[in-house]
């Protein structure tokens, strides 16, 4: 997994391409494969996000299957994230891709990153672990879950959508996240393309990234095409907190949501994005309940980078409490002239 980077202000590079979208008829997956359902209970790019996908370049480089940089150098599964340690420990069911036979199940790892950890034990990186049998040849493996969330055992039927556990931080990772594997005789494959890992020529890309062409054979079914088009830039978390933010109290859900007092000393406003492009612009801005804006500032991206925490403070306009009322935090992604993300959050001042 790439670590995660960041930042009192200036801005790390975020990837923001064009969403590329599956067709609905892409060429044929290979014979016998299982037609794979989204592997997790949770909507993808709003309240869960895949961080990583299956590196498609085959030698030292690192690149996905749309000629992103959402993966690092080896990585061989696609790794679908929550925003924070707080949705992990709500709960978040990881399902059976496809119908199948559990073979193999491991728990009792804690849920602990690796910057606490120092790492899991030689062959237990993956954590805590659920492996499916499809038939011919065909398994899926679900990573790094919830310790104490499994809910099968070798030898269970299930069908696709059957919850096996929840999404944790077990094993070798440092965010809470699933990271979904799908084997053929032995062989990994990438479920976007088809294609197995670490054989394939990297994908060809032109300079326009947008052109980047569409996985063939892909794994997916229908329905799951649709739910997982790529996806090259995200907002995980933005917000207010009562004090000059953090990012280990925003990754453990400490500021999410919730109301900040109207005596807070230092109003403080973050964010934490995903992605990784070169010379796109963020812009930060705050707003306060009568519409006028508190606070502006924007940032180039220098170089990439997987994710970016970015934490500031705001002044106060005038002396005393700060006014009641909804605030709204929005954050603004540009490539050139071009807007790619913009999204705002509400919080209110009590």
């Amino acid at each position: 997994m790439r670590v995660p980077v960041h930042c009192r202000w200036g801005l790390a590079a975020l990837a923001f391409l064009p969403s590329v979208a599956f067709a609905d008829s892409p060429a044929a997956a290979p014979a016998g494969a299982p037609a794979l359902e989204v592997p997790v209970r949770c909507r993808i790019g709003a309240d869960c996000f895949v961080q990583n996908y299956v590196d498609a370049d085959p030698g030292p480089g690192m690149r996905d299957f749309a000629c992103g940089r959402l993966t690092y150098d080896g990585h061989k599964g696609t790794d679908f994230r929550l925003p924070d340690l707080e949705a992990m420990r709500r709960g978040v069911a990881v399902v059976a891709a496809a119908p199948g036979t559990v073979t193999r199940v491991r728990d009792g790892m804690d849920d602990v990153s690796i910057r606490q950890s120092g790492g899991a034990p030689a062959g237990r990186e993956a954590g805590n672990a659920v492996v499916v049998d499809h038939g011919n040849g065909w398994e899926t493996q679900y990573s790094h879950l919830k310790r104490g969330s499994i809910a099968v055992r070798p030898g269970d039927r299930v069908e696709a959508g059957t919850p096996l556990a929840q999404v944790g931080l077990s094993g070798n990772t440092e965010f809470p996240h699933v990271d979904f594997g799908i084997r053929h005789d032995g062989r990994t494959l990438d479920p976007y393309t088809g294609k197995e890992v670490g054989t394939a020529e990297a994908p060809a890309c032109s300079t326009d990234q947008s052109t980047a062409p569409l996985p063939s054979g892909t794994l997916w079914s229908a329905e799951a095409r649709r739910t997982l088009a790529y996806r090259p830039s995200a907002v995980l978390g933005a917000g207010l907190a009562p004090e000059a933010p953090k990012a280990e109290v925003a990754r453990n859900g400490g500021y999410g949501g919730k109301p900040v007092p109207v005596d807070a000393p230092v109003l403080g406003v973050w964010t934490e994005l995903m992605g990784g492009r070169q010379g796109d612009r963020v812009t930060l801005e705050v707003t306060g309940p009568d519409g006028r804006r508190l606070f502006r500032n924007e940032g180039a991206v220098p170089r990439p980078l997987a994710v970016l925490f970015f934490g500031t403070e705001v002044k106060k306009p005038v002396p005393g409490p700060w006014a009641t009322g909804p605030y709204r935090v929005t954050v603004t992604l540009r490539h050139g002239d071009e807007t790619v993300l913009r999204e705002e959050r509400r919080i209110e001042m009590r």
